[in-house]
């Protein structure tokens, strides 16, 4: 939910914010002041494209750099593109050089985290708070202040712009 401490602490424009919250009149079930959000499989097909789909409810990985998102150097707020909820401020976005979007913080109470052994490998998979949408993992290689790189799918993020 975005209250004034979330506004204030992403440093980002307070309308940016307001304005990734009522993004959601996207013909989802989630009523005023809902916190999380579930919808049936054909509902999130309905919803999403075959590739926000794959990533978002199936843990696919979108191929590096090919997702306008990686180039995006706009004020605002990066969203959840399931459920529209406001995961990553600009502010907090840098080049990592992987290929995909990278921050190095999400917003508060935006996202959650769960151990991924996919691959033969344990990473931290990154899921949206609300609709428990895939987003992408986290590591620990990342630059100051947090030393956390937040790897994300663009496919499933959308972007929102401040207001000029």
């Amino acid at each position: 939910m975005l209250n004034r401490r979330t506004i204030l602490k992403s440093g980002v424009c307070a309308s940016a914010l307001l304005a990734a919250g009522r993004v959601l009149g996207n013909g989802a079930a989630l009523a005023a002041g809902a916190d999380h959000l579930k919808l049936t499989d054909a509902e999130w097909h309905q919803r999403l494209t075959d590739d926000q789909y794959a990533v978002l409810r199936q843990e696919a990985t979108e191929r590096p750099f090919t997702s306008p998102l990686l180039h995006e150097e706009r004020t605002g707020v990066f969203t959840c593109a399931g459920c529209d909820l406001a995961l990553f401020s600009s502010k907090t976005k840098f080049d990592s050089g992987t290929g995909w979007p990278s921050f190095w913080a999400p917003l508060d109470n935006a996202v959650s985290t769960k151990e991924d052994n996919s691959f033969g490998m344990t990473r931290t998979a990154v899921a949206c708070r609300r609709c428990d949408g895939h987003l992408g993992h986290v590591f620990d290689d990342g630059p100051k202040p947090t030393g956390l790189r937040y790897c994300m799918n663009g496919v499933a993020l959308k972007f929102v712009a401040a207001a000029a």
